[in-house]
């Protein structure tokens, strides 16, 4: 079959989000193999450059990279913001006026401390409902898809909040808000770092995903300033305003995400190999028919040999591919992510400085909005160097760096210690946020993207966003995060996402560490992948019988 006969979509759906349809297959249910990629005709309708390059949004090449960054950081920016604004809002005194479960002075302290971290806590509770659908019905609708959809259930919950009033069931409307703007979230978290991963490079991949990433940090710095600007204020508007802003970046992303591309991998998988192709050809940069863009659509095409029918328990499988594996691998990041501390510091600064640490309410204010500048700050401490040092070290500097923060703020809040022990207590916090901001902050969205295989990295990434919220628990526990990165994280800096999928099958018949195996492998040019992948049997051609019939495993 050639991609001469293969349906292009129409110029006019780049605007809208319409059904594909079931990917051609042969045999037992396979990807069609298209024997033809060179000297197929173009399809009218693609809009081109003067090079005859495919564009998207006008661009092509890098400034189609930046674009891609650019909108997925929106909505990172906008689940940092939402993570950031309640820190400043949740004890002031014109949110609880109008929320009165939240007001000490009417439930007593304690009551009011509970129902102000339920306030908070109930987002992450539609964050996992969010992950949960996209594990469930991700792949089938498509990254953009999901994106677009996750970006109006959240505008429709931040609506919810912001149209709250007293007398007027202002809790219950609120909470139903805070829930309904985490499902949308839980939509971005599982879809954006899978649909950004694919579409980068290999050698820019590590970069571009660590600065979606860092724009949390960004948007969390954002929400923290804006609410000690409008806490000066009298009015509602000190916390409708805060809250109302998130629809700015969640515009913003739906605009752009209606104009770029779709994953080429995910094409790839639902038989539209024209736009497959053209994606690839536009983010190369490179004409459609030329070498380059042909030979990395076949890798794709390989990849997804005799993988069209994708099932939850494929999760749970092992053989060559090791899903199983690379699904704990991945989702263990998230995991050890949430249960190092973060949340307690990011959503509760505030409270923590006034509460606990004893300064009045502006300088709490202050005091969080510098904490999280300096978060801000070093989460760009990361872009240097995740490609630079890899994601191995990052880990481990990471979880040392935060296991003594911990240590060192839990010495010095021992009761009968001197009262200027405190100021030991907030340089603790600093250097929490300081070493989670360049590493743990970032790694735990781009691992899982980068270690999973195509046929499951949907379903995989959605079950690590699952662990991400689940494990929103607090606890000074980063050491027994090192022996997991010693001996299960392997290197994927520099390596495509075939070559990672290689590392594991190559381990899996030769008996041999993942680990060791990909610090041994040399990097693979495109066709010593495709032959590879012919080696190994994982495109279900020629499958050796030392594959076939192998029960070996690595550690």
């Amino acid at each position: 079959m050639s991609l001469v006969n293969d349906k292009a979509r129409p110029d006019a759906e780049k605007r809208e989000f319409s059904d594909h349809s079931p990917p051609p297959t042969t045999g037992a249910g396979r990807i069609a193999k298209k024997d033809a990629f060179a000297g197929a005709e173009i399809p009218e309708g693609i809009k081109m450059d003067a090079s005859g390059i495919p564009t998207y949004m006008g661009a092509n090449g890098k400034r189609l990279d930046h674009l891609v960054t650019v909108a997925a950081s929106c909505g990172f920016i906008l689940f940092g913001y939402d993570q950031g604004v309640m820190s400043g809002l949740i004890s002031s005194p014109q949110f609880v006026r109008t929320f009165t479960l939240a007001d000490a002075s009417i439930q007593g302290s304690y009551q009011a401390s509970v129902y102000q971290a339920f306030y908070v806590a109930i987002y992450t509770v539609g964050c996992l409902g969010g992950a949960i659908f996209a594990l469930l019905f991700g792949d089938r609708l498509g990254r953009r898809k999901m994106i677009a959809a996750g970006s109006y259930v959240m505008t429709a919950g931040i609506a919810l909040q912001v149209t709250s009033f007293r007398g007027h069931w202002a809790s219950g409307q609120y909470i139903i808000g805070r829930l309904v703007a985490g499902f949308g979230t839980g939509f971005h978290t599982s879809t954006i770092p899978t649909w950004h991963a694919e579409c980068a490079k290999a050698h820019s991949r590590g970069l571009a995903v660590f600065i979606e990433a860092a724009m949390i940090s960004t948007g969390t710095m954002l929400s923290y300033w804006i609410d000690l600007g409008f806490s000066f204020m009298e009015s509602d508007a000190s916390w409708r305003v805060p809250v109302a802003i998130q629809c700015v970046f969640a515009v913003i992303l739906n605009i752009m995400i209606v104009w770029l591309p779709e994953s080429p991998r995910w094409l790839v998988s639902k038989g539209h190999m024209v736009e497959a192709q053209r994606v690839i050809a536009a983010l190369e940069p490179a004409p459609m028919n030329s070498e380059t863009v042909i030979l990395q659509t076949k890798v794709i095409a390989d990849a997804l040999e005799g993988q069209t029918r994708q099932r939850k328990r494929d999760l749970l499988t092992n053989g060559p591919t090791q899903h199983l594996r690379r699904v704990l691998i991945g989702s263990s990041s998230q995991f050890f992510q949430q249960i190092g501390g973060c949340n307690a510091v990011i959503y509760f600064s505030t409270v923590i400085f006034e509460d606990y640490l004893g300064v009045d309410r502006t300088m709490a204010l202050i005091l969080g909005s510098v904490l999280a500048t300096v978060y801000a700050l070093a989460a760009c401490i990361s872009f240097p160097l995740v490609d630079r040092i890899g994601r191995r070290k990052l880990f481990y500097i990471g979880t040392v760096g935060q296991a003594l923060s911990m240590f060192l703020i839990m010495a010095c809040i021992i009761p009968g210690q001197d009262s200027s022990a405190i100021n030991g207590s907030i340089v603790g916090l600093f250097l929490f946020l300081t070493f989670f901001g360049f590493t743990w902050l970032e790694l735990p969205w781009l691992y899982p993207a980068e270690v999973n295989p195509l046929k499951t990295r949907t379903n995989a990434n959605a079950v690590s966003t699952i662990n991400n919220w689940l494990w929103n628990a607090i606890g000074a526990i980063n050491l027994m995060f090192l022996p997991v990165i010693r001996f299960f994280y392997l290197e994927t800096s520099g390596r495509s996402l075939e070559e990672i999928d290689i590392i594991f099958a190559r381990g899996y018949v030769e008996g041999v560490s993942y680990v060791k195996m990909a610090k041994e492998m040399p990097r693979l040019s495109g066709q010593e992948i495709e032959a590879e992948w012919q080696r190994l049997g994982l495109s279900d051609e020629a499958r050796p019988a030392s594959v076939a019939g192998s029960t070996t495993g690595a550690v």
